[in-house]
């Protein structure tokens, strides 16, 4: 029961404390294209509790669209060998550097481009609501599979501060993502519903 107690206080804090995370001043899209490595991921969500032990470093190619809005696509390969793909189109706000997209998995989702640093990493801060359950996700990303002790420290306090707890706060570890795995067939429409990370 005092588990419980600790998880609802937790995912209260976050809720508290997400509302006033904003995005970064003159955030410039374009220069946020290309290639990045999840390098860490945090979160309180249950389902991470049960999986952040499998979770992997995996790779997203980020393609702005012609009006502002942002493609995704992420892959990685499983500790089974298997490939994982999956596809988020996230609209524009009028706050630049906010975009909002929705999924089966993750339900609505409200994604904060909070840190960047375009040639070395970024750092997102997404707020789901999923039927009656909301939580907050953490990203880091970088250019390449290695960021500074300082990069992680600024991503484990920015998590803290955002109300994650700090045994949520992971840095993934390393792996090759085959080319295979980066095939994406056509996608008619924007809002294919594909996501589950």
């Amino acid at each position: 029961m005092a588990s419980l107690l600790t998880l609802l206080g937790a995912v209260l804090c976050s809720l508290m404390v997400s509302s006033e995370v904003v995005p970064q001043a003159d955030f410039d899209l374009q220069a946020l294209a290309g290639k990045w490595y999840l390098i860490g991921i945090a979160t309180n969500d249950l389902w991470f509790l049960s999986f952040k032990n499998f979770v992997l470093m995996g790779t997203a190619t980020i393609t702005p669209t012609a009006d502002g809005d942002l493609e995704l696509v992420y892959s990685e390969l499983s500790p089974y060998d298997t490939c994982y793909t999956s596809y988020i189109y996230a609209n524009k706000t009028e706050v630049p550097g906010i975009f909002t997209y929705v999924t089966e998995f993750w339900g609505y989702a409200e994604l904060c481009m909070a840190y960047a640093k375009y040639d070395e990493y970024y750092l997102t801060h997404t707020t789901n609501n999923r039927g009656n359950e909301s939580f907050a996700v953490n990203r880091l990303y970088g250019r390449d599979v290695e960021l500074s002790a300082e990069v992680h420290e600024k991503f484990r306090q920015f998590s803290l501060e955002t109300g994650i707890l700090s045994e949520n706060i992971v840095i993934l570890p390393k792996n090759e993502v085959p080319a295979a795995c980066f095939y994406w067939p056509a996608l008619p429409g924007k809002h294919r519903d594909t996501s589950t990370w």
